[in-house]
């Protein structure tokens, strides 16, 4: 998938689990915190491709992409695995705890919608062509449907024309399904 569907899947997640799970109160700067940390989940497994929108949104992303990468071994390896979430979630979280000192925000929840974001990622990648090594270092890629000549290709026809629209639709759908609840949350900054 492209950066732009990444990014719209991992929107579509936590706007899912928002409609679906109690919302513990927050202040503002932690909703818009979460949300960057979301559209960074969403594009975070890609870490292993140099050229990553996920580096495009970093300061110096550039360098450090060509210090990283090699070290992952390429793309779709590690961090598109059951072990890369677990490493990635140690990670984020210690990275966090070092940012809580100085950022006032409700680290957990950016931790969680980072998270929501990345994994995500994973799943939107099981559709794809290439599929997904979760059982990494076991050289083995799942994908549905089973077969890879019915999985979509990146950035085709398919992600284009259905794919990215239909998670447009999605969101416009569990907005307009759960206003009320969107409200009352928008309401706690009002």
């Amino acid at each position: 998938m492209t950066g732009r569907t990444h990014d719209l899947a991992a929107f579509s997640a936590l706007n899912l689990v928002i409609v679906t799970q109690p919302i513990p109160e927050f202040t503002l700067p932690t909703a818009f915190i979460a949300f960057g940390a979301n559209m960074l989940g969403g594009l975070a497994p890609d870490i292993d491709q140099s050229t990553s929108n996920f580096w495009d949104k970093i300061r110096g992303g550039n360098v450090i992409a060509r210090l990283i990468s090699p070290l992952i071994g390429g793309h779709r390896f590690i961090s598109h695995s059951i072990l890369g979430v677990v490493i990635f979630a140690f990670i984020t979280q210690w990275v966090l705890g070092l940012l809580s000192s100085f950022i006032i925000a409700d680290m957990e929840i950016v931790w969680f919608s980072f998270m929501i974001g990345y994994i995500s990622h994973l799943v939107m990648d099981t559709f794809t062509k290439d599929g997904i090594p979760y059982l990494f270092p076991i050289p083995f890629r799942f994908g549905i449907p089973p077969f890879s000549f019915l999985r979509i290709k990146t950035g085709g026809l398919i992600e284009k024309a259905l794919i990215f629209p239909g998670l447009l639709i999605f969101n416009a759908y569990l907005i307009w399904s759960n206003y009320p609840k969107f409200l009352d949350l928008i309401r706690q900054f009002i």
